[in-house]
């Protein structure tokens, strides 16, 4: 199969490039940059030049795919504050994807979870601004796209992360010699090992 990959120059979207790679898929990898480009091509994919704002891009090569999975995010935008802006970036990618893909009946695959039924775990799904994103990757079924949502965990882990959420917590522990935690210390994170992630898309994919 042919995928197309946004984001394949990331801790999770490199793993999944290695993966689909790795089980004889094409791979066409989005890069913004040269050494994103870098990446993607040490991985065995095939480059395609882009960014958010290049909507073309992004539907050309959803379109020459036989699925697209949807990994790249507006983290800078979220980095400097405005997370409600970053799922506002993230909604318009999705909806150029989906259109793209609009009565093909190929694999659109994206990061977020669908409601659980019930209904204090779905306020909380709902609170968050990319809940949005999910309903209208969601929405996409009627219009005969196969929709996967893959809820990725908070802890996604492997000696590739350098970035993100828990290299900031190991960062802050180093430098203070502490690490913090919250009351008892008995909260728990789900988390997963980047490979396992990697793999679970490309068994999706399939």
């Amino acid at each position: 199969m042919r995928v197309f990959v946004t984001g394949a120059s990331g801790h999770i979207g490199s793993a999944v490039v290695e993966e689909l790679t790795g089980a004889g898929h094409e791979v066409l990898g989005l890069a913004r940059s040269d050494a994103s480009a870098a990446v993607v091509s040490a991985l065995g994919g095939e480059v395609r030049r882009g960014d958010f704002a290049d909507t073309a891009a992004l539907r050309d090569a959803a379109r020459e795919a036989d699925a697209v999975v949807h990994l790249a995010f507006d983290h800078a935008t979220m980095t400097a504050g405005d997370f409600a802006g970053a799922a506002a970036t993230d909604l318009g990618v999705v909806r150029t994807l989906g259109d793209a893909l609009a009565g093909t009946g190929k694999a659109l695959l994206g990061v977020g979870m669908t409601p659980t039924g019930d209904p204090a775990t779905d306020a909380v799904i709902a609170a968050n601004p990319r809940s949005a994103v999910s309903r209208a990757l969601a929405a996409y079924t009627e219009r005969d796209v196969r929709v996967v949502h893959v809820a990725i965990p908070p802890v996604t882990h492997s000696a590739r992360d350098t970035t993100g959420f828990l290299p900031t917590l190991i960062g802050i522990a180093r430098a203070r010699g502490v690490s913090g935690y919250l009351g008892e210390g008995a909260n728990r994170w789900p988390a997963a090992h980047v490979q396992d992630v990697a793999r679970l898309y490309r068994l999706a994919v399939e």
